[in-house]
């Protein structure tokens, strides 16, 4: 990536403009760089951010000038099937939800320049539609607001909303970054009784108890499934994968008690097959996918602010290193590295 001057068009009807004051390295991010994910290219990347509204255009109700808010990739229209029936994270109306290349918002040297999931939050500023947009209270520091955007989101809304974990119920997590410690950190905010965090690196095992975890399984050390069903004696009500990889997918699966429930969190190559032993369907293991965590953002995020405020919360513990946008690559090779939670890109303001 190259730090560029661009044209940001003015926004049009339900569009708005943001100042971004921040905005978070996701793994996301990374899959479209070392092109795991297509897309079309030149493009600005980023989609974890928070910032102040600067304009609004023609019909914006919502928001107005000097909001503080903090961007999602799932915007929503509203008045789909999915917006209708409870589950804005699966809109797919392309007004709204543009594919690739189709959103006209930014120009380089009189050229068009993609947006990235609608969003483009590396650049000092983003236009954007409203409903990709939540207001967020001005006491929030808007660094650790802009974590909340992707990382947070999903990991909260994979345990409140796609596994629905109850009080008292048993959570195995698979990876510990950022969205690993989301998930960590919510399932100990649903009352979980018991949370194991399962990575390969032991380092982030002191990580992972300050979030909730009340176990850390070191999964280079021998089979992490067997040592998650030892630990429980018979395996967790819940299991998260928060990586990626086809092996600690299955291993998700295989941590599972009878009628237990493995949620798959991470983004998968396209191509990637998952082998899972039929036989254990009989005892009524479930395995499922969460896009977002099938978040509701507009009343999620909020929450979440106030979960921070009241202390319930960590996120500044999350933050690796704050950086500047002309070491964004660096972020992202470290990132790559690994043994990071999160850094984040914050602008002059």
């Amino acid at each position: 990536m190259s730090v560029e001057t661009l044209t940001v068009e003015k926004p049009r009807r339900n569009e708005v403009l943001v100042r971004t004051f921040a905005a978070g390295l996701c793994h996301s991010d990374l899959h479209f760089i070392d092109g795991t994910y297509p897309t079309p290219f030149p493009v600005v990347l980023g989609h974890e951010a928070a910032g102040v509204v600067e304009v609004v255009g023609e019909d914006v109700s919502y928001l107005k000038p000097g909001d503080h808010v903090i961007s999602c990739l799932s915007v929503f229209c509203g008045h789909c099937e999915w917006c209708g029936s409870g589950h804005p994270s699966l809109c797919q109306e392309p007004s709204v939800k543009m594919p690739p290349g189709v959103a006209k918002r930014l120009r380089w040297n009189g050229a068009h320049v993609n947006q990235f999931f609608n969003l483009s939050a590396f650049a000092e500023q983003m236009v954007v539609h409203e409903h990709a947009l939540v207001k967020v209270r001005a006491d929030m520091p808007l660094d650790l607001a802009s974590l909340i955007g992707c990382s947070v989101i999903t990991g909260y809304g994979a345990v409140a909303h796609t596994a629905r974990v109850a009080p008292g119920a048993t959570v195995a997590v698979f990876g510990t970054g950022g969205i690993g410690l989301a998930v960590i950190a919510s399932a100990r905010l649903a009352g979980a009784a018991r949370i194991i965090a399962v990575d390969v690196d032991p380092s982030k095992a002191a990580m992972a108890k300050l979030f909730g975890a009340t176990d850390f399984v070191e999964a280079s050390d021998g089979d992490a499934a067997q040592q998650v069903q030892e630990l429980t004696g018979g395996g967790v009500d819940h299991a998260f994968e928060c990586v990626g990889l086809k092996q600690t997918a299955e291993q998700t699966f295989k941590s599972l008690r009878t009628r237990g429930t493995a949620t798959l969190i991470g983004m998968f190559p396209p191509a990637l097959k998952l082998e899972l032993p039929a036989i254990d369907f009989l005892r009524e293991r479930r395995i499922q996918g969460s896009v977002m965590g099938s978040n509701r953002f507009r009343t999620d995020m909020p929450r979440l602010v106030e979960f921070y405020l009241q202390g319930r919360l960590p996120l500044a513990e999350m933050v690796s290193a704050r950086i500047r946008l002309d070491q964004v690559n660096d972020g992202f090779a470290a990132l790559k590295k690994g043994g990071i939670s999160r850094n984040v890109l914050v602008f002059d303001q």
